[in-house]
């Protein structure tokens, strides 16, 4: 079962991306929603975890893996309210988030290709590097689990509440 505070104990882990975690820009991801039930620093830190384990496993660059994972969603809007006329969401915030991650740190060629290419199946701009596509898929699947598993239990509760009072209210 995979452990969501993992990574706050893999100290090879916090030495490739704590420099970034440290910044303001990066700290403040916490203030805005991801799919409901998360904020964005939380997603953005289990998609960089969860890519940064399976590129580490697979023999591909972990430390880009990380770092780019850490920073692929680094936009300050709420998506669902903020348009832009230059396209969609998931063709405009990896662009966003490439030229904040700029500001932060040095973005290499392949850290660039993950942050932009993050969204390939939603755009139809190709993974270059077998790291982009990790981070992109584990995206999809974070972004999944973010909302449905959470949503299940609700959706549960919400029903077994209802059937415990019918239940009761045919035995009162």
């Amino acid at each position: 079962m995979y452990n969501p505070d993992a990574w706050q104990h893999d100290q090879e882990y916090l030495s490739i991306v704590n420099d970034l975690l440290q910044h303001q820009e990066v700290q403040q991801l916490e203030q805005y929603t991801q799919h409901h039930f998360s904020n964005r620093l939380r997603h953005s830190i289990s998609v960089s975890y969860q890519s940064y384990k399976i590129a580490k496993f697979v023999g591909g660059d972990s430390v880009a893996t990380a770092r780019a994972g850490l920073l692929h969603d680094m936009f300050y809007y709420d998506w669902r309210v903020t348009k832009f006329s230059e396209g969609s969401h998931a063709y405009v915030h990896p662009r966003i988030a490439l030229a904040n991650a700029q500001k932060i740190t040095h973005i290499s060629d392949k850290e660039a290709d993950i942050i932009v290419k993050h969204m390939f199946g939603a755009t139809i701009g190709l993974p270059k590097y077998r790291e982009s596509w990790i981070v992109s898929l584990v995206d999809d699947f974070a972004a999944v689990n973010e909302y449905l598993i959470p949503k299940a239990y609700l959706t549960y509760f919400k029903w077994r509440t209802r059937w415990v009072k019918k239940v009761s209210e045919v035995f009162a």
